[in-house]
């Protein structure tokens, strides 16, 4: 903007404060104002028309772009997996050799397809786009001369309200004459310049309508009939498009079934595709398995061999209704015959008769009674403990280690899925295959 665009503006600014909170007194004319609106609309909607052809010209090459990259991407994953480069001798061909072959043809197809193509994209371009583009700088010009003719309705409205307020003046000085003769030279003047821009417009903007009419009809039967090329060439193209790799007997989702079989069954039994963790090897269990006497459960009273005697202060010290911790601190040694069981405290020789046959004589003693509950009333605290690592992958995980034990703030029956719980202090969740319920 120029300086004495900028001085004008300044002087403009009150009267548009006026007209846009509509104080004082405006022109109007109806009949320029539904003529603007049309053409505000016709500026609208060609901008879109240019717009959403460029989108389809842009479209149809980005589609075949695409379909060549997809080609190229599965050659890359078909390539067979090879051995040490270093030694020809032990390479194996791992990979697909139809399905390379089947990628090579397509991409050759498209190719074709592009090269046939590319005529009837380049008509688009220059019988839609381009005239569309032309149509733009014409409204551009037209939208230039309505800015103008709305300067000058603000240059008259404020020549009027200036004139009127020196006329409704009761007693006029010398001073008040003069500038009243003044103000009345402007007010004509703005108004020979508002009524030429005025006029101009009500008179020419119907005139762009027919004309616009006129325009778009060859445009969009222009468009129309390229656009039944191009779905004619890309049917023709791929109606004949013959790779034996594919069976197009069958129906698609069928020929999808087939090709698929059991391999999504095969990869969802994959640990890894479950959760994210942190690339940690897995540690063994932290006790080892469980020796072969726990697992196989009690044992009958008057089994006892001579290899595995206890002391009767032992047997003494399991006081009925006492309640025993699941969680072993230093768990049993494996089973051996040739050891003697850590609670064992020899009483005599290793082959003592008198001990087994006490032991077989005392009767089995009687289940233990239930835990006593807490005197609280409250819920006994559920917890696990962690079998494994864990990383926080996301902000509501929590991490911990092997052994930490986890107390359960909520979980499901199902261990193959996340659970919540509070370990350090911190809350979050976590998955439920990394812990065992204690």
């Amino acid at each position: 903007m120029s300086f004495r665009g900028f001085q004008k503006s300044v002087v403009r600014a009150p009267q548009q404060f006026k007209q846009k909170f509509n104080i004082g007194e405006h022109s109007k004319d109806p009949v320029f104002t539904d003529a603007e609106r049309r053409f505000q609309e016709l500026e609208v909607e060609t901008k879109r028309l240019h717009d959403e052809s460029k989108k389809y010209f842009e479209a149809i090459n980005g589609m075949l772009n695409h379909q060549i990259e997809f080609s190229k991407a599965m050659t890359e994953i078909y390539k067979p997996i090879s051995g040490r480069m270093s030694d020809p001798d032990s390479i194996v061909v791992e990979g697909n050799p139809e399905g390379i072959r089947a990628c090579e043809e397509y991409e050759a197809v498209v190719k074709d397809l592009q090269d046939s193509l590319k005529p009837e994209l380049e008509m688009i371009d220059s019988r839609v786009i381009r005239p569309a583009n032309e149509l733009l700088d014409v409204l551009k010009v037209i939208r230039k001369t309505a800015t103008k003719r709305e300067h000058k309705k603000l240059d008259f409205d404020r020549r009027n309200a200036t004139l009127k307020k020196l006329q409704d003046k009761k007693e006029k000085s010398a001073k008040d004459e003069k500038a009243l003769w003044k103000a009345e030279s402007d007010v004509e003047q703005a108004t020979q310049e508002f009524n030429y821009f005025n006029d101009l417009l009500k008179e020419e903007l119907p005139q762009l309508f027919r004309l616009e009419a006129q325009f778009i009809k060859p445009l969009f039967q222009s468009f129309y009939y390229m656009q039944l090329n191009i779905f004619y060439t890309l049917h023709e193209k791929m109606q004949h498009c013959d790779i034996g790799y594919f069976d197009l007997t069958l129906d698609v989702e069928e020929a999808f079934m087939k090709k698929r079989a059991d391999i999504q069954e095969h990869t969802e039994k994959l640990t890894i595709v479950r959760f994210k963790t942190s690339g940690q090897k897995k540690p063994p269990p932290k006790y080892g398995n469980k020796p072969a006497a726990i697992e196989a459960g009690p044992q009958p009273a008057g089994l006892l061999t001579a290899g595995s005697t206890s002391s009767p202060q032992d047997l003494a010290s399991i006081k009925y209704g006492q309640p025993q911790n699941d969680v072993v601190e230093n768990p049993p040694p494996p089973y051996s015959a040739g050891l003697k069981s850590p609670m064992s405290l020899p009483l005599g020789s290793p082959s003592s008769p008198g001990l087994a046959a006490i032991a077989a004589g005392k009767p089995k003693p009687p289940p233990p009674k239930p835990k006593p509950m807490r005197l609280s009333g409250a819920p006994a605290v559920e917890t696990v403990t962690a079998l494994y690592d864990y990383s926080a992958q996301a902000e509501n995980d929590i991490s911990f280690r092997a052994g930490d034990v986890i107390e359960i703030v909520n979980r499901t029956q199902n261990e193959n899925e996340w659970w919540t719980g509070k370990c350090h202090g911190k809350q979050g969740q976590f998955p439920g295959n990394y812990v065992k319920v204690n």
